[in-house]
């Protein structure tokens, strides 16, 4: 196994919540063995508020949070990324760029929680919840076994991390 950190993307449409979440969640769990990033097919150009909150709360270092393109990670000269991973259903159905090494790919849908409506409980609750799912799905992914794992049941495991744990609601 390398001595390099593995490069990891989250992408959604907007890049301002779920996206943004996911990159600080395995920046702070994977512990020097992956880096995450994260971008959107149409960035909103701004963080939604309360995932900045959320983070807060959870003292994580929100300096890093930006909403950018993911042109960003496809142009020459760009980290090559081991993982690009899908975490809002638009993404999903978009054509990506093509990805400099061909990273592994896999579809972890979470429902969007900046579309959340209701009183603003709820709508921290939605961020919450998102945070939860994100942190349970990103926790298994580090704890899989890198070195020793063929690429095949690798990408058996990263589409059954999307689709196996429960939904909210």
């Amino acid at each position: 196994m390398s001595d390099q950190p593995f490069n990891v993307l989250f992408l959604c449409t907007g890049n301002s919540a779920r996206s943004i979440l996911a990159e600080a969640i395995l920046n702070r769990v994977g512990q020097g063995r992956f880096r995450a990033f994260s971008a959107g097919s149409q960035p909103k150009g701004e963080v939604h508020p309360y995932a900045l909150q959320l983070l807060k709360s959870l003292n994580f270092d929100i300096s890093f949070a930006r909403s950018k393109s993911w042109e960003e990670f496809a142009a020459p000269g760009a980290s090559e990324l081991n993982f690009v991973f899908t975490v809002c259903d638009n993404a999903a159905n978009e054509a990506c760029p093509v990805w400099p090494g061909q990273p592994m790919t896999a579809h972890w849908g979470i429902p969007d929680p900046a579309a959340a409506e209701g009183t603003d409980a709820e709508k921290h609750l939605a961020f919450a919840e998102a945070y939860r799912m994100l942190n349970s799905r990103i926790s298994i992914f580090t704890s899989l076994p890198m070195a020793s794992i063929d690429k095949l049941a690798l990408q058996r495991r990263l589409d059954e991390i999307g689709s196996n744990l429960p939904k909210a609601g």
